[in-house]
């Protein structure tokens, strides 16, 4: 047994002592060491569902489990929240798996750096953490498009969540990838993945009993031979759930409800399992941040551990979306709502990875269920925060002076057309007239900042259903640029097939078509290489600098002077800022500053005069404009 597999095994060990034979009731002896191994020397466990509990070999197994997403933590930072959630007192973490992650592009497949689940799960091993793991390939999690890859929509004839053969075939390639890595990690093979989602609230969405055999079927496939089960609101159990898996129920906290739904769907039988248990909510651009006391939630928490209900919050830690992750919200062509990058979550762990009164409240309630002498470990020292004074930007280039090659066709072509993912496309084309007349941009998907000659006339918004700018023309032929930005796909709901991006319909000026486009593409997947030069003051404009540091901390950059845009540091993209609110400030973890000289770049939108920033040791998250 080489040295990763005895830290884990002593891990496993550990979480033995605290959770099987001390969480809830009833407790149990713990169990003695496994007698079968397999090839690699790993000690294999069993679990499987008893009558009324989880039974981890062959003892009763209360899961106290919590919702923690590889992406959403820089690797770096993993082990930490890992060790916060065992002080706390979690056994076991969930974590999604995400296609548009892991496979970017078709046939492209990405399991390095922060993308890299096995080694997530691997660290949670070696901190003593069993593993729930969700990698259907919906997941909505407020992700971009839900956690499909844009590429999708290009797939001529595709519909996701059905039984269409071309989207079969693209989900079968990841999951059978997704496999390979994670498929030897469960319990039954020596590691410490105790159960495998199928699908996601697929209730909540349609009612296809075919289209969740072939998922299930597909699990087999690529290797996940161990307990399998469905996730459901319990309005939703009865179309989402599969004949044969446990259904778990999602949102409900009466142990007499949910034991009679689970009842009701396994054969009279448990064991019973909370998949997503809601401390709090998450958050979108221009309305207030959420929050909920922590003492609405101690009483819950304390009913479903006494009732012997297992459960999974979401979130115990949320982390942040960063780059151009983000999804949103659409109902009934009512509003549109993307979601912003701080995935804080008012959970019990915040954003930069301490505890709150939320977490030392839960702490309090899962001590209460240890049995007598027992203890939880020590919390581990808060993360030091710092301050950075103004940094003063002094390159600067207008985003018009970077335009790669452009895409010329008659009529604007969206994101996915062009082959790109998210960022930005700025849609190009000429007007000839003088006076006054009204831009119509039809199907705007999201957001566009409209200019004449270079100079800024005015945004629409998809938020607020605008898609409409009066313009005033000077005479003459005059350039019109229509730079549109992907604010995320909508990731729940029947839009998840209504997602593409940029321009989709057609543009219209004093009721004309306009055509004869030209597109360039700013999907930004990096950060930028500035240009050192002035730049046009109404533009949007890309600044960078460098600042020094004597010693590292988490921060947080104040963005509350600056209009709207993405802040990249030392290469990672630390995701979106809108004055709009409530989320004022962006997190840069300490992992990614280094003690001496740190880059910084800054895509601004609106306030193009603002050329210093400052970072500060808190967030600002609840403060709208």
């Amino acid at each position: 047994m080489n040295n990763t597999y005895m830290k884990a095994y002593l891990g496993f060990l550990l979480v033995w002592l605290l959770s099987v034979n001390g969480f809830g009731q009833p407790s149990a002896p713990v169990p003695t060491a496994p007698v079968q191994a397999t090839t690699s020397g790993r000690p294999t466990h069993s679990f499987s569902l008893g009558d009324s509990s989880f039974l981890l070999d062959g003892k009763p197994f209360l899961m106290i489990s919590g919702e923690i997403h590889y992406a959403r933590v820089p690797r770096e930072a993993w082990r930490q929240r890992m060790r916060m959630a065992r002080a706390m007192g979690l056994n076991t973490i969930g974590t999604y798996v995400f296609w548009n992650l892991q496979e970017p592009e078709k046939g492209k497949f990405d399991f390095s750096g922060n993308n890299d689940i096995a080694e997530f799960v691997r660290t949670a091993a070696e901190e003593g953490l069993w593993v729930v793991l969700r990698p259907s390939p919906y997941v909505c999690a407020e992700w971009e498009f839900g956690g499909y890859p844009y590429w999708l929509q290009n797939e001529k004839g595709l519909v996701v969540r059905s039984t269409n053969a071309t989207y079969l075939q693209d989900y079968k390639e990841y999951i059978d990838e997704v496999g390979k890595r994670l498929a030897p990690l469960q319990v039954n093979h020596g590691g410490n993945i105790l159960m495998v989602q199928v699908e996601n609230e697929y209730g909540s969405y349609s009612n296809d009993s075919n289209y969740l055999a072939i998922n299930k079927k597909i699990f087999r496939e690529a290797g996940f031979d161990g307990l399998l089960y469905t996730c459901d609101p319990i309005k939703d159990v009865a179309k989402g759930h599969l004949p044969g898996l446990l259904p778990a129920v999602n949102g409900l906290v009466d142990p007499t409800r949910i034991r009679s739904t689970v009842n009701r769907y396994n054969n009279g039988k448990g064991p019973y399992f909370v998949a997503e248990w809601y401390p709090a909510w998450f958050d979108w651009w221009g309305e207030p941040h959420h929050t909920v006391p922590a003492d609405k939630y101690t009483g819950q928490l304390e009913t479903l551990l006494t009732g012997g209900v297992s459960v999974n919050m979401y979130m115990f830690h949320g982390g942040t979306t960063r780059g151009f992750m983000n999804g949103a919200n659409f109902y009934d062509t009512a509003y549109f709502q993307p979601e912003i990058s701080s995935y804080d979550y008012d959970a019990p762990l915040d954003e930069a990875g301490n505890p709150t009164a939320k977490y030392m409240a839960f702490r309090k309630v899962i001590a209460a269920h240890l049995p007598a002498g027992d203890h939880l470990p020590d919390i581990p020292p808060a993360r030091p925060a710092i301050s950075i004074p103004a940094i003063i930007f002094d390159r600067q280039s207008a985003v018009f002076d970077l335009l790669p090659q452009p895409v010329v066709n008659e009529q604007p072509l969206t994101f996915e057309q062009l082959h790109q993912a998210y960022g930005y496309v700025d849609y190009r084309t000429t007007l000839e007239g003088k006076g006054k007349g009204l831009l119509f941009i039809g199907g705007l998907r999201d957001y566009a900042i409209v200019f004449v000659n270079g100079k800024q006339i005015g945004v629409a918004d998809r938020r607020l259903k605008q898609d409409s700018v009066l313009l005033n023309l000077p005479g003459g032929k005059a350039r019109l640029d229509i730079l549109v930005e992907n604010l995320g796909r909508v990731n729940f709901g029947p839009s998840l097939l209504k997602n593409t991006k940029g321009i989709t319909g057609k543009v219209e000026y004093a009721g004309k078509e306009l055509k004869g486009w030209r597109m360039y593409s700013l999907p930004f997947s990096e950060a930028p290489v500035i240009k050192a030069g002035a730049a046009t003051a109404a533009a949007p404009v890309l600044r960078s600098a460098s600042f020094t540091l004597d010693r590292v901390g988490d921060t947080w950059l104040d963005m509350s002077q600056w209009g709207k845009g993405v802040v990249w540091v030392n290469g990672h993209n630390l995701g979106r800022y809108w004055r709009v609110g409530p989320q004022q400030t962006l997190y840069i973890p300490a992992e990614w500053l280094k003690q001496g000289k740190n880059d910084i770049v800054v895509f601004e939108m609106l306030a193009t005069g603002q050329h210093t920033l400052q970072a500060i040791d808190h967030p600002i998250l609840n403060e709208l404009q």
